[in-house]
């Protein structure tokens, strides 16, 4: 049987209509009890941006660079995730290193040269994540040193790993209204709290 759909009004736009940017959406005030999840990216609601393993490094800075964005997902050429490039491995020290230790002109450089593999990686599992708040969030990522935390859960067809999920503490410690680069490697939750409240 056939329903029948009423259609919505529609209106026309003024000269004063404008495009909402991200940073002008309501957001919820967060704090380190909130829900972990808050402040995750999702990437089953935004496409991960990737590269590929054998890209030239130059190219990489270029695709961050465009997309705003501080970390690349880096594939073979079959899809699959072999690593991780962020901005501190195409800035820091690591392309300086390849030069000296393999002859390479900076120009040659691939991202597959400083990227960090997957072999090097961890990742927390979405059933806790689930669970936790943002506090505890944190103390996990100043534990390992580590900017990004990957999220990952089983795929019920697959039976294999799939990241579903990513981290950043430039985007916590925005959405928090704090800074988190001086807080030294906190051993509990109390002590990060205690931090954030006597930040100057």
């Amino acid at each position: 049987m056939d329903i029948q759909y009423q259609a919505l009004k529609t209106l026309s736009l003024p000269q004063t209509t404008d495009l909402i940017h991200v940073d002008q959406r309501p957001q919820r005030t967060l704090t380190l009890k909130s829900p972990a999840l808050e402040v995750m990216t999702d990437l089953k609601v935004i496409d991960p941006v990737s590269i590929a393993e054998d890209a030239l490094l130059h190219d990489a800075h270029e695709r961050m660079v465009s997309h705003g964005i501080r970390l690349l997902f880096v594939t073979d050429r079959d899809g699959a995730l072999t690593g991780l490039l962020t901005a501190t491995d195409v800035l820091g020290e690591r392309p300086m290193k390849c030069i000296q230790e393999r002859g390479k002109r900076h120009d040659e450089l691939l991202v597959s040269d400083v990227m960090t593999p997957r072999r090097e990686l961890e990742a927390l599992d979405m059933a806790e994540v689930a669970n936790a708040n943002i506090g505890q969030l944190v103390a996990t990522m100043k534990h390992t040193g580590r900017q990004h935390a990957l999220v990952v859960e089983l795929n019920g067809n697959s039976k294999h790993l799939e990241v579903c999920g990513l981290f950043s503490t430039s985007h916590i410690a925005r959405r928090l209204g704090i800074s988190l680069n001086f807080i030294r490697v906190p051993q509990a939750f109390a002590e990060i709290e205690h931090a954030v409240l006597h930040e100057d």
